[in-house]
């Protein structure tokens, strides 16, 4: 255990290169409820194949704001302890435009009552495209700007490990780790670190609460977020325990915005979420951000191999 501590710290301390002045990763207000864009260890879901998709609209009212799309399958095979997924993520920035698809392999080490230990790593590929003849300069054909269409292709890969007990999540992640110590500040999009503590209490009959922080690092900024959250359930006098209902959150970043969250249990395998984003920086303070939320999962025969640490029928993992 010692030397796979040390494996991980030295993968995550890896330097981004002080000359990379390039992409962030894409901003999600749900990442709460699902941490695979940033952590490919947390497929590792052994109760159900699950389905998750969110897309979202970012400073209403600026025009070429970003937009992005994000889709997402994954499923775990208890007999070799692995989980598969999928992924795809769209984002358009102006006039630039980026796709992220990515295939996901997690491993898991469980004691089934007490805790689970999962090693995850994606890879897939990072294009990107800047379409210079959408440019609406103030001096026409001015010389300072390309308006020539133009595009990359690249491979791309992230890490990540998680830790899981009764009631703490552990995670910490890299990705875009094929940009380290590149420069290139036009198409790549730049490593980012990120570690995250959540603590989880599912025992009170009516309700679930969470309380979460993660910090995320690229190069030399780094972004610091809080979130509270309370989840709602109906007692059900059954085997099975009580069902969750809606939750609402809230979530603060150093980069001074705010988010609320809403989430509604359409069915116990169906949930939808809303998120409203607001930030306080100069010059954005009446622009909010859109962000919506499905998630959907198909119960597993397998469930009885999972790590008892979170009731099944609970959606926080």
């Amino acid at each position: 255990m010692r030397r796979l501590i040390k494996f991980i710290l030295i993968i995550l301390s890896l330097p981004s290169g002080t000359k990379v002045i390039a992409q962030a990763d894409i901003s999600m207000a749900t990442h709460w409820y699902n941490r695979a864009n940033y952590n490919p260890a947390s497929i590792a879901r052994t109760e159900y194949l699950y389905l998750f998709s969110n897309v979202r609209n970012q400073w209403v009212g600026v025009k070429g704001a970003p937009q992005v799309l994000n889709l997402q399958a994954s499923a775990y095979i208890h007999d070799i302890h692995s989980a598969f997924g999928l992924s795809i993520v769209s984002d358009r920035i102006g006039v630039t435009k980026s796709y992220n698809p990515m295939v996901t392999y997690a491993y898991r080490i469980a004691n089934e009552r007490d805790w689970s230990f999962a090693m995850g790593i994606s890879a897939g590929v990072f294009s990107r495209s800047i379409d210079g003849s959408l440019f609406e300069a103030v001096t026409i054909q001015d010389p300072a700007i390309q308006y020539d269409v133009s595009s990359t292709l690249k491979p791309d890969a992230n890490i990540g490990f998680e830790y899981q007990t009764n009631h703490f999540i552990l995670s910490l992640s890299q990705t875009h780790m094929l940009s380290v110590y590149r420069s290139d500040s036009l198409f790549l999009n730049t490593t980012h670190r990120y570690g995250s503590l959540t603590y989880i209490n599912n025992n009170p009959e009516l309700f679930n609460y969470h309380f979460g922080i993660q910090v995320v690092n690229r190069h030399n900024l780094t972004v610091i977020e809080g979130k509270a959250g309370i989840r709602f359930k109906r007692p059900t006098y059954l085997v099975g325990g009580p069902k969750e209902i809606f939750d609402i959150g809230v979530t603060y970043r150093s980069s001074q915005q705010i988010t609320l969250l809403f989430g509604l249990n359409i069915s116990q395998n169906m949930r939808i979420g809303y998120a409203y984003d607001q930030g306080f920086s100069n010059g954005y303070t009446p622009n909010g951000t859109h962000e919506m939320m499905i998630e959907f999962r198909i119960p597993s025969k397998a469930a009885s191999t999972r790590c008892n640490c979170i009731n099944a029928d609970y959606w926080y993992h």
